[in-house]
């Protein structure tokens, strides 16, 4: 059964931070370009941004494809969309568990960093497969383990709980892209270091990004002054030069055809 739960505690951390996010996605926006090529090129197609935050790459598949659909599971998200992106797109707000579309009902399933929050990840791609049209594509990236681990590390060396989000190793999501409704077609695993002017800028980016929500984390609140001094000193063990704080992201994309019956 889906975690309802925790995805709604993700919708409202992502929703809080829908005036921010465009601001900080450097890291979406660099991963959404690196989809482009996967794109198909007709545009006379059905299209569905599956977690499309503010729109931002929505309204760029609209400038494409004849028919694009915006969904998201955060009403502010929505609403930032709606205002600020072209009016022919349609949005909806729906769980990704339960897309409010019809079976075979859409050509090309659009999704940018938006797949690791989603456990169990199996009933969301056979989602996905239900309103493909046979033929139909999905083209997707994702976080996977090993995102984020010098923070990880960091916070290791000060106690035992979880800080930092786990995120599923590539082999766990790539079991789920090979069935008999469905074929990867291709794939890629690429390390995206991003570079902050100290460990608050990061904490920074990732609560504007809204992916601070730690599902597994024992104690509530922010970590004491205490903790989060020894934990910004074991960081400096990456520290590049010029003062840099480096942050690795790992992102796994792919391009999935949905099998004719």
């Amino acid at each position: 059964m889906a975690k309802i739960t925790s995805r709604h505690k993700i919708a409202k951390s992502f929703g809080s931070a829908s005036d921010s996010y465009d601001i900080s996605a450097r890291l979406q926006r660099y991963c959404g370009k690196h989809l482009m090529p996967w794109l198909p090129n007709r545009n006379d197609l059905t299209v569905l941004d599956l977690g499309s935050g503010t729109g931002f790459f929505t309204e760029i598949l609209a400038s494409r494809y004849q028919q694009v659909i915006g969904l998201d599971i955060s009403k502010n998200m929505l609403k930032f969309a709606q205002e600020n992106r072209h009016q022919a797109i349609s949005w909806l707000e729906a769980d990704a568990y339960k897309i409010p579309l019809q079976n075979n009902s859409v050509d090309f399933v659009y999704s940018n960093l938006m797949i690791q929050w989603c456990d169990p990840l199996n009933l969301v791609l056979d989602e996905v497969m239900r309103v493909l049209k046979p033929g139909g594509l999905f083209v997707f990236s994702t976080l996977v383990e090993g995102t984020l681990f010098e923070l990880k590390s960091s916070w290791a060396q000060v106690d035992d709980d979880q800080h930092v989000v786990d995120f599923k190793p590539e082999q766990h999501i790539r079991s789920f892209l090979d069935g008999v409704d469905r074929k990867l077609l291709n794939a890629k695993q690429q390390d995206i270091i991003l570079e902050y002017e100290n460990v608050l800028h990061l904490a920074h980016e990732l609560k504007s990004l809204g992916a601070n929500h730690v599902p597994n984390k024992k104690s509530k609140g922010l970590a004491g002054k205490d903790k989060w001094q020894k934990m910004t000193t074991s960081y400096q063990d990456f520290i590049e030069p010029n003062n840099i704080y480096p942050a690795t992201y790992k992102v796994f994309s792919g391009l999935v055809v949905k099998l004719s019956d």
